[in-house]
């Protein structure tokens, strides 16, 4: 099953530029498609596997942070390709 996953990654400290930049490179560098915004990012990719590595990649930026916020939407289709059409 392929899924869009919406990401918005808020540290709660004063260098919190640093830690999301680092998240978000690390999802640049995984197999999935990534596309960005200035306010979240999305991933897409199947369920199983998409899942996995995103628990990898939030518990190593959660380590690396004092608090943090993880905002997650998960859509149950692939919407990488979508396009407005207004």
């Amino acid at each position: 099953m392929q899924i869009s996953v919406d990401l918005t990654l808020s540290p709660l400290q004063d260098d919190y530029e640093t830690h999301i930049i680092d998240f978000i490179k690390v999802l640049r560098a995984s197999k999935f498609k990534v596309l960005e915004n200035p306010l979240s990012t999305q991933i897409f990719g199947e369920i199983n596997e998409l899942m996995s590595f995103l628990t990898e990649a939030i518990e190593t930026s959660f380590e690396n942070t004092d608090i943090s916020v993880l905002t997650m939407k998960v859509v149950k289709t692939n919407r990488s390709n979508y396009e407005p059409n207004f």
